[in-house]
């Protein structure tokens, strides 16, 4: 099936884009790539939406930390999401600067959701508990704080 070429231009195809949601920089230029336009559209649509301060990469990082946050995610998830959408590790670090989070109690609160504070059981238990909560990006440390929280079954 082919896709039908669009009418708009690379610029206003780039603003309509932005007017939906938030995209970081290379986000954005793969979406106008799939629509064809030519590289030196894309640069220039690119440079006009930086210009008026449409694409920022630190916004962009903020954006996503707080939307990952919300959904119970720890800052090593959310670092290599950023990572694979091609945001700067300056960019991200400026980011997690602007948006600080309690690592500890994030890891707290989703382990309660998930686990409703039950401790585990035995060996085989815990370990899913942890993987589950490394899976979500938290590291050992914010993994332990939030599992000691737990109540046994038999208090």
């Amino acid at each position: 099936m082919q896709r039908k070429k669009s009418k708009l231009t690379a610029r206003e195809s780039a603003v309509q884009m932005l007017s939906r949601r938030d995209h970081g920089e290379f986000e954005l230029r793969q979406k106008l790539k799939l629509k064809e336009f030519e590289p030196s559209d894309i640069d220039q649509a690119l440079e006009y939406c930086q210009g008026n301060g449409w694409v920022d990469d630190v916004r962009f990082a903020k954006s996503q930390i707080r939307q990952h946050v919300f959904k119970g995610h720890g800052k090593r998830r959310i670092q290599q999401e950023l990572m694979l959408k091609q945001v700067s590790e300056q960019d991200i670090e400026q980011a997690f600067e602007q948006e600080p989070q309690d690592w500890f109690e994030l890891a707290k609160e989703t382990a309660h959701k998930k686990f409703k504070g039950k401790k585990a059981e035995d060996a085989k238990a815990y370990a899913k508990q942890v993987r589950f909560l490394q899976y979500r990006g938290f590291d050992f440390e914010q993994i332990s704080y939030a599992l000691s929280t737990f109540e046994s079954e038999q208090e």
